[in-house]
């Protein structure tokens, strides 16, 4: 007897917004019992309501956040920017709810009601990035709803993000005309950028090449995850391996 040939891999297209509540474990061990209701009425009176007004679907609950997938890049970006302003306006007290919102635009897997792969990981990662209360996106959104929805982006530069080959390019995103009166210094201070450097194989045996190169992508990646730091990406750190550099001239 034959056996029927497994279904092929479901691949499309399509927008991740990635959720996440800011401080989550430290608000819980505060007041659970506060910090549980204050989540849920937030999903029930904001986050909830925006998605689906949007028409973005919930696939995926973290307890702390969520992941949505959008078919219009344009609805994500509409819908985060919407929630994030909904939110803050929602109180003010010290421990209410809060979130960093990361949207990506790639090609995922689908399987039954779950979507994963790079494009959701990439979400992810932003999310990371993203500052309090804001929207971090990758470029190929900002490339895509530039001039198509009313929202400013702000350049973050390449980061080095874990367990994604290629370096993500984040921008920030915010309502336009925003304190457009107010100078960009006063606005946020200007993020402090670092590059790393290859470490140099002092060993003298070549086989030990890895383990310094390793080294310099393990601090690139940690430093990475601070959203306060603007870090160089490892492709372009590593085009000065080998070579006696001026290091005024690499921070030019």
């Amino acid at each position: 007897m034959m056996l029927p040939a497994s279904a092929p891999m479901q691949r499309k297209l399509t927008a991740i917004l990635s959720a996440d509540v800011v401080g989550y474990s430290g608000l819980m061990e505060a007041d659970e019992t506060g910090t549980m209701d204050r989540l849920k009425s937030n999903r029930s009176k904001i986050f909830d309501p925006l998605v689906a007004s949007h028409g973005g679907r919930i696939f995926k609950l973290l307890g702390d956040g969520a992941l949505v997938e959008f078919s219009s890049v344009i609805a994500a970006v509409n819908c985060a920017v919407a929630i994030q302003e909904a939110t803050e306006k929602a109180g003010a007290e010290p421990r209410r709810i809060r979130y960093r919102i990361g949207i990506n635009l790639g090609e995922v897997i689908v399987e039954g009601d779950d979507i994963y792969g790079e494009g959701v990981n990439v979400a992810a990662r932003l999310q990371a990035l993203a500052p309090v209360g804001g929207v971090a996106v990758s470029r190929i959104v900002r490339d895509q709803v530039q001039g198509k929805t009313p929202c400013a982006f702000e350049d973050l530069g390449e980061h080095t993000v874990k367990n994604i080959e290629r370096p993500v390019h984040v921008f920030s995103v915010h309502t336009a005309g925003r304190n457009e009166t107010v100078t960009p210094k006063s606005v946020a201070p200007q993020k402090l950028t670092i590059c790393v450097l290859p470490f140099a194989n002092m060993s003298g045996d070549a086989e030990q090449e890895y383990f310094s190169d390793g080294i310099s992508e393990d601090i690139i990646t940690d430093l990475s995850k601070v959203s306060a730091l603007a870090v160089i990406s490892r492709n372009s750190a590593f085009t000065y391996k080998g070579k006696h550099v001026d290091l005024a001239r690499v921070a030019r």
